[in-house]
């Protein structure tokens, strides 16, 4: 088959390197890829797929990085965001749709007596910070060592911008190693506020890492006996495990869960859901911006939470995903490689067992994307609704092919 170039891409990153610091920053940078082997820049979507710069179509296992829960393109979503556009989103005022919107989250999220809005994930785990430290009149905030709660400095340590004061008060312990919080909780005793995990452990670069069996109960425990603030960052795998937050999912009650990615298809919004516990605290804080009540995404938002009950998603994208991590373990294992496959099927990821340099994954990847299948190299992947059973096919036939590559090249 004829492999795919970037040539479009590649002289439009080189027009953008001389006005926008990096060319493309962030996670979306092609140095977080396989420069050369992936697109740089997208035109359009449509269910599974999207197209690039250069024409060249992709089947897509990132979902626009979580967002895309629905496919793109999705004609409901679209409706319902154009209905309120006509009407204007920004206003001078909240618009009904931010108490429907509310009253939304709260009937399906079992902790939640209220909610509140922003625009993306950083900003409500930042606000769940400030929250647990208004509740509790304490400083010091707990967090697994590797995880990643946004971009506000608190969360990224030693990275440029960034001084030791950002993060002196957030204090570290290995995921699902309740001994060491434990032992934090204790050192610090008086000056816990609060506690933030994702629901799961899902680091960049390394295998995803479920609760061991007890973990949450412990960690319930400790939050009783010490009143901190527990906070659930479910930005990633929100609406992707269980529609009253991936904390049904695995079994514990948190006080805050934080949301974005798939809380609108692709829409620009997020959300923070609490309990009566904290709702105090959370009216104390002064938390706005601008764009908060934006309306036409609270619009796509009700819309895409309305289609993901109706259509029993979940175990729809549930289904395509073991398909997916089943059928890759299947065909590694004929080539004689050995990979490791992980996460919930919703949210799956795979590394090779027998490397630290990330050259198989690279690889493997690289040439899975120029034959058309997007599989980020160093990031976990995503299932949308829009997935079906020929397109996991598709992407096994050329997982297939990229196995092969890898073995001729670096053995098993």
């Amino acid at each position: 088959m004829s492999l795919y170039s970037f040539k479009k891409s590649e002289a439009m990153f080189q027009r953008a390197a001389k006005v926008i610091p990096c060319g493309i920053g962030g996670h979306v940078s092609p140095a977080v890829t396989v420069p050369g082997s992936f697109p740089y820049y997208a035109t359009h979507g449509k269910g599974c797929r999207y197209w690039d710069l250069d024409g060249n179509e992709f089947l897509d296992f990132m979902c626009a990085y979580g967002p895309v829960v629905l496919g793109y393109d999705h004609p409901r979503v679209n409706e319902a965001a154009a209905k309120q556009r006509a009407l204007g989103s920004v206003f001078n005022h909240p618009t009904p749709l931010a108490v429907e919107l509310a009253e939304k989250l709260v009937s399906i999220v079992p902790i939640a007596d209220w909610a509140s809005f922003a625009r993306n994930g950083s900003d409500v785990t930042y606000y769940a910070l400030q929250v647990a430290r208004q509740y509790t009149q304490k400083t010091k905030i707990i967090m697994a060592r590797g995880a990643y709660h946004g971009t506000h400095p608190w969360s990224i340590h030693s990275m440029a911008g960034i001084i030791p004061s950002d993060y002196e008060h957030i204090l570290q312990f290995t995921w699902n190693n309740a001994d060491e919080l434990r032992d934090l909780c204790k050192k610090h005793e008086g000056d816990i506020a609060g506690v933030i995990l994702t629901p799961y452990h899902h680091p960049a670069f390394g295998d995803q890492v479920l609760p061991a069996p007890g973990f949450y109960d412990e960690v319930m425990r400790l939050r009783d006996q010490y009143d901190f603030v527990l906070i659930s960052d479910d930005v990633r795998a929100g609406w992707r495990l269980n529609m009253g937050g991936s904390c049904e999912h695995f079994g514990f009650k948190p006080d805050l869960i934080c949301y974005c990615k798939a809380i609108a298809n692709g829409y620009v919004l997020s959300a923070i859901v609490g309990n009566d516990r904290v709702k105090q605290a959370a009216s104390s804080v002064f938390f706005t911006g601008s764009f908060f009540q934006a309306a036409v995404e609270m619009a796509a938002a009700l819309a895409t939470i309305d289609e993901l009950e109706k259509t029993n998603a979940i175990a729809h994208m549930w289904k395509m995903g073991e398909l997916l991590q089943n059928g890759l373990r299947e065909r590694a294992e004929k080539h004689g490689l050995q990979v490791s496959v992980t996460g919930p099927p919703t949210i799956p990821n795979m590394t090779f067992k027998n490397e630290t340099n990330f050259l198989r994954m690279q690889r493997f990847s690289g040439e899975a994307a120029k034959r058309g299948v997007f599989f980020h190299p160093h990031h976990n992947w995503f299932i949308s609704a829009a997935h079906q059973p020929a397109d996991i096919e598709q992407a096994l036939g050329v997982a297939d092919e990229c196995f092969a590559i890898v073995r001729q090249e670096f053995g098993s």
